[in-house]
């Protein structure tokens, strides 16, 4: 090259003799590498820098694109990826292998493509809120984890449509009082990058809320794409709102051993997980004059040949490789995630492990348990049974956690009875009185079971209450659909149903209208949800120090529908008469004031007014609801649901999960503070061992 280049701006026009031929020769044994974008912790290539640059950001010239080596089309899309400031769909190239094995474990090559494996790295953007994902490798056999992401209804190659812009302001607006019910935007910057169990706990209560109040809305707007975890979770996380921001190593703040997750981007907003569908999250960390990568959690949920062991040992496959569909197979390389396993391995690095079991609740999704900190005891090679040269991690469980995925793993054998268990009582309380058994257990003491009392799963109305006005029923011989302008009951409940179909609380009103006896929909009508029964596992237990108490073999979404509280309906006004503490132990009473309402509603001032005043004694006639003791922060609650007939109108007592509930965790529920005129009678001292307790109950 015989002409200063560098100087071409400030040259005359025609100095340059544009007739010549210019000897010019690409810097091969130069690799750029580019710097983590701010807040973000991962690493491109794990051998050290010669130098670094940072990529061309934009606006550039119109008909100018980023050229090589600054971004390059994925080799798997011909429609580029997002390149800040810059119109048009472009990603970064291919990563670069490390040229010097470690410990002499070397990446496999292929034969077929002489040893160079193509990037999977891919990118998919969501219709629905436009989520775009990016995470690298895209362990395409994990990507199910997204909760029916690929799925939308609609038939390869058709056009999504998108959210108008009407959809958008009502998805901004339930948002944003979201945030200000919660004080959300008084979040500060510690409780973003480092929270606890308080604050993981809101957020995750805020996205379902938000999720759930989304579910209903697109389900009554056909044609809108229906991902509102994904949408609920981009939202969230675009205004701020999330904790453990700051990647770590260990057990993240606000979340415990055996909290479960129903959707993969809750384990993002909290924090203990942050791609949404790769299956190893990694960090840089520098140990030495360099930085290194290092694993900090991986997901397990079937996608690979996974090997659960004894429920202590998991046997982890590496992310990558591929068999295409012409049948050449690409293996797995030492890079990435694979290459974060194994710096940990040799360093001794605790890695979080998250299982992923199926839901058997109906969906066609996952169940996330967290089943603690882990570390690697080995690695090798081997190939796969497509052919890949895959790599293997065996992971170990640290001793001295809490049981999580052992105990799912007990709760299985429990239900094929294939073992006994300590304290065992009766394996049905109810005689067949529910659809489900439920198990009676005392692990504590001597005692063989509660006082005597007439098992009885509905309630009994002396006289029902009197209608506003007749009610003749829906006439939906297959069911009440959601946006139906026809039904009647779905008008009843502001134009939606209630309950997605899975049997889920989409949100919080001060009355629930289900189907009544006039109603002509058939019983599994999903708007007579509370009327079908028990739909998890539940079992009586005697507590350490308050009596016996409920719980659940199964886990519990968050909304979802456990039980009704059944007994006699009695006046109101006999209410404190007893004179007997037992008694009153057995009395529900929804004239009182229910503090915990205001703050599961998305749209409620903090109270809920009950239409009719509705209490129930369960002293001699009752159901397992009798059994669920007082939390002052408890994990269910209640929700009136009314069912008229003609001109009557029978009023029902239906319990809800506040946020998912792990399996064997206690289910309690706020029994609620009289009015300031009824004075202190009845009070009694809690033993909740909230954080929160008030000292006392009513």
């Amino acid at each position: 090259m015989d002409q200063d280049l560098g100087s071409e701006s400030n040259l005359p026009s025609g100095s340059i003799d544009k007739s010549r031929v210019l000897d010019v020769k690409p810097l091969r044994c130069l690799v750029p590498v580019f710097p983590s974008a701010p807040g973000i912790s991962s690493v491109s290539s794990p051998q050290p820098t010669p130098f670094v640059c940072v990529p061309p950001t934009g606006p550039f010239p119109p008909g100018v694109q980023p050229f090589y080596p600054f971004v390059v089309p994925c080799a798997s899309q011909h429609t580029p990826s997002s390149v800040p400031n810059q119109a048009g769909n472009f990603s970064f190239g291919t990563h670069i292998q490390s040229p010097i094995p470690l410990n002499s474990f070397r990446t496999p090559t292929n034969p077929v493509n002489g040893g160079v494996e193509r990037s999977n790295r891919t990118t998919k953007t969501y219709a629905s809120g436009g989520v775009s994902v990016e995470d690298g490798y895209a362990d395409s056999r994990n990507q199910s984890d997204v909760e029916n992401a690929s799925n939308s209804g609609k038939q390869r190659g058709q056009p999504r449509k998108k959210r108008s812009s009407n959809a958008d302001d009502v998805v901004e607006t339930i948002v944003n009082n979201l945030i200000t019910s919660f004080k959300l935007n008084e979040f500060d910057d510690f409780r973003r990058t480092s929270g606890d169990k308080e604050v993981a706990g809101t957020i995750l209560l805020v996205f379902d809320l938000l999720r759930r109040r989304l579910t209903q809305i697109e389900e009554a707007s056909p044609g809108i794409s229906k991902h509102p975890n994904l949408t609920a979770g981009t939202v969230l996380m675009a205004k701020g709102v999330r904790t453990n921001s700051t990647k770590r190593i260990g057990n993240v703040p606000g979340v415990e051993v055996g909290d479960i997750f129903f959707f993969r981007m809750e384990l993002c907003i909290v924090g203990l997980h942050a791609p949404i569908m790769a299956g190893i999250d990694y960090m840089s960390v520098k140990l030495t004059m360099n930085e290194e990568p290092l694993a900090v959690s991986i997901v397990s949920s079937g996608g690979y040949d996974d090997q659960g062991g004894d429920g202590n040992v998991l046997i982890y496959t590496g992310q990558g490789g591929v068999q295409r569909k012409d049948g050449q197979v690409f293996d797995q390389k030492l890079e990435r995630g694979n290459l974060a396993l194994e710096k940990s391995l040799h360093k001794a690095s605790e890695v979080r492990v998250i299982r992923g079991v199926k839901d058997v609740g109906g969906s066609n999704g996952k169940i996330y348990v967290y089943d603690g900190l882990y570390k690697i005891e080995e690695s090798w090679i081997e190939k796969n049974k497509s052919g890949c040269n895959v790599f293997k991690y065996k992971l170990v469980r640290k001793p001295g956690q809490p049981e999580a995925f052992t105990l799912w793993k007990s709760i299985q054998q429990w239900k094929y009875g294939n073992t006994s268990r300590i304290g065992f009582i009766l394996p049905d309380i109810t005689s067949g009185a529910e659809s489900l058994p439920v198990t009676l257990v005392n692990e504590v003491d001597d005692e063989k079971g509660p006082a005597y009392f007439a098992y009885n799963p509905i309630l009994k109305y002396s006289k029902p209450f009197s209608a506003p006005k007749p009610f003749s029923g829906c006439h939906c011989l297959n069911g009440c659909q959601p946006g139906s302008s026809s039904c009647p009951c779905s008008q009843r409940n502001g134009g939606y149903l209630p309950y997605t179909s899975l049997g889920v609380l989409t949100s919080y009103n001060s009355l629930i209208h289900e189907c009544g006896p006039t109603c002509e929909c058939p019983p599994n009508c999903r708007n007579r949800m509370s009327q079908a029964g028990l739909k998890v596992r539940l079992e009586v237990f005697k507590t350490k120090n308050r009596g016996w108490g409920l719980r659940s073999w199964d886990p519990i979404r968050a909304g979802g529908f456990i039980c009704e509280y059944a007994g006699d309906v009695i006046d109101a006004s006999r209410v404190g008469e007893f004179g007997n503490e037992n008694e009153d132990n057995y009395i529900f009473d929804s004239t009182r004031y229910y503090e915990l309402l205001g703050a599961v509603c998305d749209d409620s001032n903090g109270s809920i007014k009950v239409p009719f005043p509705l209490v129930v004694s369960a002293k001699n006639n009752g159901n397992v609801s009798r059994f669920m003791n007082h939390s002052c922060s408890p994990n269910v609650f209640w929700q009136p649901v009314l069912r008229e007939s003609n001109s009557d109108a029978h009023v029902h007592i239906a319990f809800f999960a506040i946020r998912h509930i792990p399996p064997m965790q206690e289910l309690t529920y706020d029994y609620g503070m009289v009015t300031s005129e009824k004075g202190i009678h009845g009070r009694k001292k809690c033993s909740c061992g909230s954080s929160k307790c008030r000292g006392y109950f009513y």
